[in-house]
């Protein structure tokens, strides 16, 4: 089985990268915003879907960065291997949820809704001379925040 992920890199007016602070099945994840294809979507249909259900944030998808080159099994089924899409992401209005300073800071609500669900999630920007492949969790992440740097934005 294929599961297909698609995430977004935006970047903030200060050079600051946007990233997702996760609690799932209980560990926590820091990774880019995005989430699972759907069945009947586009690539860049999908971003924009997830990034609107997430954060309430309108996008238009930018550049392609990179699609995962190599096997990675997935850490929740190892009877699925991942492939993840990355694009360039751009707010088309201001960001309207909440925004926190350091990782994993859940509000009552987002923990609430990590009882009823069993996963939750808050967002934040990193400065772009704290950010690296250190600061994100999942090993494709890890490649993708490594080629940001690279990139030197």
């Amino acid at each position: 089985m294929f599961n297909i992920r698609v995430y977004g890199i935006l970047i903030g007016e200060n050079k600051q990268v946007l990233v997702s602070d996760e609690f799932i099945r209980g560990d926590y994840y820091t990774k880019f915003p995005g989430g699972g294809l759907e069945f009947g979507e586009g690539t860049r249909d999908c971003l924009k879907r997830e990034f609107r259900e997430e954060m309430d944030l309108e996008v238009r998808v930018g550049d392609h960065l990179y699609t995962t080159d190599y096997f990675q099994m997935s850490a929740f089924n190892p009877n699925h291997q991942i492939i993840s899409i990355y694009y360039f992401a751009h707010a088309l209005e201001p960001i309207k949820c909440p925004l926190r300073q350091k990782p994993f800071d859940f509000d009552e609500q987002q923990l609430a809704v990590y009882k009823e669900k069993g996963e939750t999630e808050t967002f934040r920007f990193i400065d772009w001379n704290e950010f690296s492949e250190a600061t994100v969790s999942l090993p494709i992440d890890k490649v993708v925040a490594r080629m940001l740097k690279e990139m030197k934005l």
